[in-house]
């Protein structure tokens, strides 16, 4: 019988309960493509500086599963939640319907990494022949911790197609959406990418990029050993001022910053606009293994594609530079579709107590599915590249195998 057939599940209500090592074997094996958001580094970041615990409506409730032998054979990031943010896969109105009915939504239970909208695996597990099974167990003790303690429903967001399909065969609603990923075909440099685009767009993105810069702006990469405390300061006085407006209240303390400079500076990329000789915007983006994530922008001048420069050109800048697959620039946007980013689906599992609740959620999916489908379809028809170059958005879209 192997480690996972005999292994343990457990809760950990805070992951510095959980050896760094040993949960990042299973969230990052050797030889598969480095994900940051479900490193130890950056959910325990998020947890000590105080932007994902129970005051703020995230309770850390990680599942572990422990081998038997004082390792783990797989975990999960999972919290307790009380309110539906920071998760940018909606159920805003699930909850209502179900508060309307007579029932309490909250709390739920949430596999995700908290204010991340990037693809990435949620059963974490080591490789090997045991990993199928120790996934199925991390399965189970999901949906038992959820039966136990009674909460509404239990979410996977932003799942690979894989362990997607596989919840879906454990009988978890299945959800769509989609993102606008950019692909690096090999590309030697911006304007190898450029050739690739249509006459108009190859003009009007060098026109966007010339307009950026006209007001004596200049861009500063930071990363690794480079990035300092100043970088810090002025990118969370940028997080705030543009948080503050779109969001009310943003979600990151300024400790987090400060934290995963220490932690993982090698993977945080930071795209710094300066004028004269000021600091007055800024992109932060993490570095994986086999992608460039853009997470959050702010600023605190405002000028004409600044935002589109820092965010999609620089990226892609990057991501050629460094030999990097694709970039994910994170939730929404359709205005990416002409900036060389194409429709990719994303995917979400959920589970649902109330059996009436539940069915009523299934039909809903059904009819969401397959308008996500033909949102991709429609979108696809507008790709910026010349009709000669196959860039079929459902053939480049990540698959399991990738991860």
């Amino acid at each position: 019988m192997g480690d996972a057939e005999q292994a343990i599940i457990k809760v950990a209500q805070a992951l510095d309960e959980v050896d760094a090592s040993e949960w990042d074997a299973c969230a990052n094996p050797a030889g598969e493509p480095y994900n940051p958001f479900v490193s130890h580094a950056f959910l325990s970041a998020l947890e000590e500086s105080g932007s994902a615990t129970r005051r703020t409506g995230w309770m850390p409730y990680h599942l572990l599963l422990e081998d038997g032998q004082g390792g783990l054979a797989g975990c999960m990031p999972m919290y307790l939640k009380s309110h539906s943010r920071g998760e940018y896969v909606f159920d805003h109105g699930w909850a209502d319907a179900f508060e309307r009915a007579g029932g309490h939504y909250y709390p739920k239970l949430q596999v995700s990494v908290p204010f991340t909208p990037a693809t990435g695996p949620r059963l974490l597990t080591k490789p090997g022949p045991g990993r199928e099974v120790a996934e199925d167990r991390l399965i189970a003790g999901a949906l038992e911790v959820a039966r136990r303690t009674g909460v509404s429903s239990l979410h996977f967001t932003f799942l690979p197609e894989r362990q997607w399909r596989k919840l879906g065969a454990r009988g978890l609603l299945q959800r769509t959406d989609q993102q606008f990923h950019w692909y690096n075909r090999d590309y030697r440099s911006f304007d190898d990418f450029l050739a690739d685009l249509s006459s108009r767009k190859r003009k009007m993105i060098r026109k966007e990029r010339e307009r950026a810069l006209e007001a004596g702006i200049e861009i500063e990469w930071a990363t690794g050993a480079s990035l300092s405390e100043d970088h810090w300061d002025a990118f969370f006085a940028f997080y705030m001022d543009t948080g503050s407006r779109k969001w009310g209240s943003p979600y990151l303390t300024r400790k987090f910053f400060s934290l995963i400079n220490e932690r993982m500076p090698e993977r945080t990329l930071l795209v710094m606009a300066k004028r004269r000789g000021r600091y007055i915007a800024g992109a932060l983006n993490f570095i994986g293994g086999d992608a460039l994530y853009g997470r959050n922008w702010g600023a605190i001048e405002h000028h004409p594609f600044l935002h589109f420069e820092c965010c999609y050109y620089q990226a892609i800048d990057f991501a050629i530079a460094r030999g990097i697959p694709r970039v994910e620039a994170g939730a929404q946007g359709e205005h990416k579709l002409a900036r060389g980013y194409l429709p990719s689906r994303t995917y979400s599992a959920h589970w649902i107590a109330n059996a009436s609740f539940r069915d009523a959620v299934a039909e809903y999916l059904n009819r969401e599915r397959l308008h996500v489908e033909r949102d991709i379809e429609v979108l696809g028809e507008y790709s910026p590249f010349r009709h000669d170059l196959a860039h079929d958005p459902a053939s480049a879209e990540i698959r399991e195998d990738d991860f």
